[in-house]
């Protein structure tokens, strides 16, 4: 009796994860056909990232306050 109510518990989650995944791959798909129509658009508004430099210089800020909240320079 057991070994069937787990094997029907077993069963139930490999249905559930295998209607999970058809659903996500329908998403993907809708995804997909909804976003060629939209790749331009959204690529030409998307503002560019910080570049190298001021990420190392806001690296380097962070590394000195932290040096000077452990009073490394008194």
């Amino acid at each position: 009796m057991m070994e069937k109510k787990k094997q029907a518990a077993v069963a139930a989650v490999m249905y559930y994860l295998s209607c999970e995944k058809e659903a996500l791959a329908a998403q993907a798909a809708q995804g997909i056909e909804e976003a060629g129509a939209e790749a331009p658009r959204a690529a030409a508004a998307a503002p560019p990232g910080p570049g190298p430099w001021s990420l190392s210089g806001r690296q380097e800020q962070m590394q000195m306050r932290v040096m000077v909240q452990m009073k490394a320079f008194h």
